[in-house]
């Protein structure tokens, strides 16, 4: 009796079709949350010292699996707390109580929704998209706090 090998078509990938989906997928996840991370780290490291809710090079934890999605709700809350600390010591106005927080909560729940089946797939474009718009305004925050340096007196 013969019996034929069980096979799966991911299995029969080799070759230039499986460097192609590892380059795809270093151009596609990879480089924008190496970017990301790195815009989160130097807003971190532009607030003082004593205004920081974490270390900066703490945002590199959330590349770890499933951890990173807890993660992402601490670097969130923690960075917007920071921020705001700064913003008050250089006496610099923001419309937001908690700069940049609702966008990135609803980008940490949006992505945390995405394993739901079915519904998944809409709330991980969701997802991205407030994932972009927080990226983009934690690196607006970034800016001003780089326009606006911290004087001292002494």
């Amino acid at each position: 009796m013969h019996s034929l090998p069980i096979t799966s078509p991911l299995l029969a990938i080799t070759g230039t079709a499986a460097f192609f989906i590892v380059l795809a997928f270093i151009i596609l996840v990879a480089l924008p949350m190496i970017y990301y991370l790195l815009t989160l780290q130097s807003v971190l490291k532009e607030i003082s010292p004593e205004n920081r809710q974490m270390p900066p090079e703490q945002v590199w934890l959330s590349i770890i699996p499933l951890f990173g999605i807890i993660w992402q709700f601490l670097i969130v809350s923690r960075l917007s707390d920071s921020i705001r600390l700064e913003l008050d010591k250089r006496n610099i106005y923001a419309e937001e109580r908690r700069p940049a927080y609702q966008i990135g909560i609803a980008y940490c729940i949006l992505v945390s929704c995405s394993i739901i089946p079915y519904l998944g797939i809409l709330t991980a474009v969701g997802g991205m998209v407030c994932w972009i718009l927080y990226w983009l305004k934690v690196n607006d925050y970034r800016n001003i706090l780089i326009e606006n340096p911290l004087n001292y007196l002494h």
